[in-house]
């Protein structure tokens, strides 16, 4: 339930100070690209962990996890944020939303440790019906916060704590670290809002061992309910974690999971609802698993049409040979097209060649596609076409 509290705004002064355009107004023929968040700038050692959404009004929203001291995922780390209202192509400075709260020491039992506040794993949902944008990040892998704008990503509301949602999955899975996302949330035709989540029962600051579910609300966002375990932990589906959602042309509702299990592919199962009557997790043989998480967009006015982005990799034997339970390299960022629902994958784009990892996918009212990723150490968006990206494939 959503614990009521002050309605005080806290209003981010956007600067309107760009970057220099770099972007067609049309989508391009081409991918192009920019640098959003680099390492080392803003006193910030390392951003991570993407997310992106576009707004009812046209507005790109770019967020991601601004980590103070160092690159790992326990330590000082914000949520920052940049607002375009061109399509991407001129950017408002990085502005901290979250966490705007009382500051929340850790729980480790380590006095150094717990004196750093970890805000981790943003999303955000754009609600068609409201206009709204809800947004949801944890703390400490150990609460979880809501806030929302109703000016476009200008402001947003003081944070409401909706950890106890998360009680919901305490009689299947007795957790002791949570994360939303990471990436975005949708809306679905019903209504419905649904943020994907995880869920770990080892010790108190373990990502190990983990499931997946989902978390959901039926009003626009004032209170949050927890669906079903989605996948658990099993000797087949081993830790499930970082899992993303789509909306199918059926009104079924798609995840696609990260997990370490034994065929490096990506899990795949669907729900009526998005919510419970989850079917058996299937591993995809064309989504491959880098042991990374990964991005999934339902193209808007294109029924069926899906859009996948994660490092194309798996782990290789000195032979080249797949090495089954392995982990790939974090390179060969690939963007992936299907147009039946996600049952098969056919054309595949390699966006980025080199280091690359976590990715988000949004679409543009013109039709432009974006992928907010990491490369190397900066967060780059990249700007293309559904064209460019339905043309034969690479290999």
């Amino acid at each position: 339930m959503r614990i009521l509290c002050s309605l005080l705004t806290v209003t981010i002064a956007l600067t309107t100070a760009a970057v220099p355009a770099t972007f067609a107004v049309a989508p391009p023929a081409t991918p192009e690209w920019q640098d959003l968040f680099t390492a080392g700038e803003n006193g910030v050692a390392l951003y991570r962990i993407p997310g992106i959404v576009v707004t009812t009004k046209g507005t790109v929203l770019a967020y991601c996890e601004a980590r103070r001291n160092k690159g790992s995922d326990w330590g000082e780390i914000e949520v920052h944020l940049r607002r375009s209202t061109d399509g991407g192509r001129t950017w408002a400075a990085p502005q901290k939303i979250a966490h705007q709260g009382d500051r929340i020491t850790g729980n480790s039992g380590n006095a150094a440790a717990d004196a750093e506040q970890t805000v981790n794993n943003p999303v955000a949902i754009v609600d068609p019906v409201t206009g709204a944008i809800e947004f949801l990040y944890c703390i400490n892998y150990a609460r979880c916060f809501s806030i929302r704008s109703t000016d476009d990503g200008l402001s947003w509301s003081a944070p409401v704590e909706i950890t106890a949602t998360f009680e919901g999955f305490r009689p299947h899975c007795n957790w002791k670290v949570l994360a939303t996302g990471p990436g975005h949330g949708i809306h679905l035709k019903s209504g419905r809002l649904v943020v994907p989540v995880w869920l770990a029962y080892g010790g108190v600051r373990d990502h190990h061992p983990s499931v997946t579910g989902t978390i959901y609300s039926d009003d626009h966002g004032k209170t949050w309910q927890a669906g079903d375990v989605a996948i658990p932990d099993t000797r087949e589906f081993n830790d499930p974690n970082e899992t993303i959602a789509a909306e199918l042309s059926s009104g079924h509702v798609m995840l696609i999971a990260r997990s370490e299990s034994h065929p490096n592919r990506k899990l795949v199962l669907t729900s009526p609802n998005g919510a419970t009557q989850w079917t058996t997790p299937k591993f995809h043989p064309q989504l491959l698993e880098p042991i990374c998480m990964a991005s999934v967009l339902a193209v808007p006015g294109k029924p069926g049409t899906l859009v996948f982005s994660n490092p194309a990799t798996v782990g290789l034997d000195e032979q080249g040979r797949e090495r089954p339970n392995s982990r790939g390299k974090r390179e060969q960022l690939t963007v992936r097209l299907s147009t039946d629902n996600g049952a098969t994958w056919p054309i595949s784009k390699l966006l980025e060649a080199g280091k690359s990892a976590y990715s988000d996918l949004a679409a543009l009212p013109d039709g432009t596609l974006l992928c907010f990723c990491e490369v190397d150490s900066r967060l780059r968006l990249a700007r293309f076409s559904l064209d460019w990206l339905s043309a034969p494939a690479d290999k």
